[in-house]
């Protein structure tokens, strides 16, 4: 087997959360049976949060605060990536800070896209990031709306501290369409469940189980943990039972997620690895025209892996909302009247955002070697002392800590989600920054509020279908 496994882990999942009870009273006139399945919360992303964003704050937490110059390779796994003809995962290499001779590349067209890019990685030769990233889309009123919701996770793969051990694993490709989505679709198209459940899962799985525990020269027995996403309630219980498994079959993170499409598999890894115990086995399925089985055991540095929020730390930081058509109008499921306000121009200056990108990109503010002075933008003269710009030094602001210095709710300027929220913030290192700020409560914020930078779209150009990212600060823990 490689040397190769995973070194340190991360996850990302939207703070905005709404009760499935909302969604099933919504649509309660015309689908009563939905309220059936109206137990706990979901969460779903605001109107600045895509794949990319998700993907990126995960691959944060996974990194730890060190930036990413040390992964040769970036793999972003996903469902719903903005765009169909632009590297995604370029976009995310280059906001968490890797070099650009990282290699960087796609995967997609399966809900064992995740799974498929973590084993080819654990198969490679070379440090890598994989992230499995995805926010599907039910139509409203629909059992994949109440069960959908979205995340991301992101596993650095290395042969180094290694904390879980790839010792088996196999793949089975069979063209069992449980549902699909055309390329010009925005839902998704299901069977019949119970077609699914026992011809799909049972069938298929079991059969790729035996062939990676073959490989790994273990029983079911030598298993602690089963880790099998589905939205089907029952069907990753079904199938640990046909098995014969009696280990721990991993929650499958309803309450507070929901099923986040190619990236629940990696999010239940996460989840499981947080609570392993060095020696203890995982085997993990992802299914999705076939089957992808990886088994794993957790080493003495699993203890040491562990990230700073994690999937866990996401749940609980948690931002409750009461409304439905905030969801529906982040999802773009409904098309409001803005006003005159919303119709400026959102063109962006793609030659500018080339220039500009090595500020912009990983929020890189220069610190003056003559007055060390920190500022941002980076003007061609210092601020202070008027020393060139030859003189300044890069100071990344991403990882770093910061306050509340102004704010101000504005409710006039046009926004996805008013009020806007903008402000001064503070940074640790001295700079001062005019921002956006985002995941505010109803309570509003303080000044000397703490806060954390985090990785947004910072305009979308509905005309021609492009998003601008940047940095955005958030309070450290919602509201």
């Amino acid at each position: 087997m490689t040397d190769f496994g995973i070194a340190r882990f991360g996850a990302y999942i939207p703070r905005l959360r709404l009760d499935r009870a909302v969604i099933a009273a919504t649509h309660g006139w015309m689908a009563p049976g939905l309220k059936g399945q109206a137990k706990g919360s979901r969460a779903f992303t605001s109107w600045d949060e895509d794949a990319i964003t998700m993907g990126v704050e995960a691959a944060r937490d996974a990194l730890g605060g060190q930036d990413g110059s040390a992964v040769r390779a970036v793999r972003l796994a996903s469902t719903s990536l903005p765009y169909a003809d632009l590297q995604n995962a370029a976009i995310v290499a280059r906001a968490i800070g890797a070099s650009s001779d990282v290699a960087t590349s796609d995967a997609a067209g399966s809900q064992r896209a995740g799974t498929s890019a973590l084993l080819q990685a654990l198969r490679g030769n070379e440090p890598s990031l994989v992230i499995g990233s995805d926010n599907p889309f039910g139509k409203p009123a629909s059992v994949q709306e109440i069960s959908f919701g979205a995340g991301a996770a992101a596993f650095v793969v290395s042969d180094q501290d290694v904390a879980a051990r790839l010792v088996g694993s196999a793949s089975i490709n069979d063209v069992f369409v449980d549902h699909f989505r055309s390329a010009d679709a925005d839902s998704d198209y299901g069977w019949e469940e119970r077609w699914v459940r026992d011809e799909g899962y049972a069938r298929i799985v079991p059969a790729a189980v035996k062939a990676a525990l073959a490989d790994a020269q273990l029983a079911i027995g030598d298993i602690q943990h089963f880790v099998m996403p589905s939205y089907l309630k029952g069907a990753a219980d079904a199938v640990a039972k046909k098995l014969k498994f009696d280990g721990t079959v991993a929650g499958g993170l309803e309450d507070g997620v929901g099923y986040a499409g190619a990236a629940h598999a990696l999010l239940m890894l996460a989840a499981t690895l947080e609570k392993a115990q060095p020696g203890e086995r995982i085997l993990l399925v992802g299914f999705g025209q076939g089957a992808d089985v990886l088994i794993f055991q957790a080493t003495d540095a699993i203890l040491a892996a562990r990230p700073a929020r994690g999937v866990a730390g996401s749940i609980a930081d948690a931002l409750p909302t009461d409304s439905y058509m905030r969801m529906l109008s982040f999802a773009g499921g409904i098309e409001a009247e803005w006003g005159m306000r919303s119709e400026k121009s959102a063109k962006t200056a793609l030659t500018e955002q080339y220039r500009s990108a090595g500020q912009m990109e990983g929020f890189n503010a220069g610190r003056c070697g003559s007055c060390d002075t920190v500022q941002f933008p980076q003007l061609q003269y210092c601020v202070r002392c008027q020393a060139p710009s030859e003189q300044f030094s890069p100071v990344p602001l991403r990882d770093e800590q910061a306050e509340v210095l102004t704010s101000t709710a504005d409710y006039l300027s046009y926004h996805p989600s008013p009020p806007l929220w903008v402000g001064f913030v503070r940074f640790d290192s001295g700079a001062r920054v005019l921002m956006e700020m985002v995941d505010i409560g109803k309570d509003g914020i303080d000044t000397g509020a703490k806060l954390r930078m985090v990785y947004r779209i910072k305009e979308k150009d509905r005309q021609r279908g492009y998003n601008r990212y940047f940095w955005k600060s958030t309070p450290i823990t919602a509201a």
